[in-house]
């Protein structure tokens, strides 16, 4: 196409516009999604990979190994951990052999092309009183890491790891005196030395809501939604917020076990927008609250009290809503986003306050809108080619805007 410098500014502006709006939403966003499919109405993978490209979120967690979201996947350098269920611990413990051919059916197929960077054996197991699981569970993570390694997959770079809820903590307040439940020490030091072996972190999940809805009287709701607030003493170190105090407690509990050489990573934190008449706090604003101010705080690759320099590693619950989980109606509604694509509330990941070490609701920040498309549904198709638009466009925006100033200002 020729340009002319006689040509209107319209298309120079509209460019201009489009790149623009690119390079808002072009920065890569640091914190992790959890991808739950415990529903009946959620969209195709390859709709969700769009759907997570537009939104520069580059880490994803999955509840299984589904061959179909991998091979959307694929070639998205979107980087994935993936699950094996706790039905199978006991056969992987008792047979290795069990586990090698999970590898070769699960993650073996979808290497180098999808990017599988961890593998969670189990979820939630120690301290739910069943111990043949809970003695498992060490036996069938090396039985999946040796599997990995006879296979060749990974090259290495695939962690095995488990995730665990952050009531495996006998106390957790304050954060330095964290200890493990007794129940569980036993489960627990062996799983210490194989993540100090192998370099894997430890996973929690921790969700600072169920403290707030538990005793809504007596826990501060700015505390467990980084907002200001006074914040809570322990020794030398000031905590203004829960969260930071529960990955502080695994921290003080682990190396009360002999071990200060592990990570800690969060597998699953989030806020329900929606609960039943007695869960207090299940709100769209407060949810829109925590998820944003805790965006802000990784995008900032802000540390723990305890560990300033070590970025906190966070995977936000949920996705999207799923409707067909069970329980109390909180369960339903910790997604970011209704099965159709639109969001369910907005998050402003730059409403952290004027301080920018701590959570609040006024100011601003260079963080950005969370979700660039507002309420507009990503699996419209109005949508889905706006989002074609951007990715098509954007590396060849510039370049031609630049051809067509010099002409206009040439005129």
């Amino acid at each position: 196409m020729e340009l002319r410098a006689s040509s209107s500014l319209l298309p120079c502006i509209l460019l201009l516009s489009l790149f623009s709006s690119v390079g808002t939403v072009s920065a890569q966003q640091k914190f992790g999604i959890n991808y739950g499919q415990i529903a009946n109405n959620l969209p195709d993978p390859t709709q969700v990979a769009s759907l997570l490209r537009s939104m520069n979120v580059n880490k994803v967690k999955l509840y299984d190994a589904d061959p179909k979201v991998l091979t959307a996947f694929a070639n998205t350098g979107v980087e994935f951990i993936i699950s094996v269920g706790n039905e199978n611990l006991q056969t992987m413990a008792s047979s290795p052999g069990a586990a090698r051919q999970w590898v070769a059916q699960h993650v073996q197929p979808f290497i180098p092309a999808t990017r599988i960077t961890g593998i969670i054996v189990g979820n939630e197991v120690l301290g739910n009183n069943d111990t043949a699981m809970a003695a498992s569970l060490v036996p069938a993570m090396q039985a999946v890491y040796d599997a990995l390694a006879a296979l060749g997959v990974g090259g290495g770079q695939v962690t095995v790891s488990s995730a665990h809820s952050v009531n495996v903590l006998a106390t957790s307040f304050p954060p330095s005196s964290g200890a493990f439940q007794e129940g569980v020490a036993q489960y627990v030091k062996p799983l210490l030395d194989f993540h100090s072996k192998t370099g894997s972190p430890f996973l929690i999940n921790a969700y600072p809501f169920f403290a707030y809805k538990g005793s809504p009287g007596s826990v501060s709701l700015p505390y467990v939604l980084f907002q200001p607030n006074a914040g809570v003493r322990d020794g030398g170190l000031v905590y203004d917020n829960m969260l930071y105090a529960q990955i502080d407690a695994v921290y003080a509990a682990m190396k009360a076990m002999g071990h200060a050489d592990i990570g800690v990573r969060v597998s699953e934190t989030g806020w329900p927008s929606k609960g039943d008449e007695d869960e207090v706090g299940a709100t769209a604003q407060n949810a829109a609250a925590y998820n944003g101010n805790l965006m802000q705080r990784i995008a900032m690759s802000q540390g723990t009290p305890l560990k300033p320099s070590v970025p906190i590693d966070v995977f936000v619950f949920a996705l999207f809503n799923e409707n067909m989980k069970p329980g109390p109606a909180s369960e339903r509604n910790y997604g970011l986003f209704y099965p159709n694509g639109s969001p369910v509330y907005a998050i402003n990941a730059g409403t952290a306050g004027a301080n920018p070490g701590f959570g609040g609701s006024g100011g601003g920040s260079s963080v950005g809108r969370f979700d660039p498309y507002s309420s507009q549904s990503m699996f419209s198709s109005a949508s889905r080619l706006a989002a074609s638009v951007r990715r098509r466009l954007s590396s060849l925006a510039l370049l031609l805007v630049l051809p067509m100033v010099s002409a206009l200002l040439a005129s």
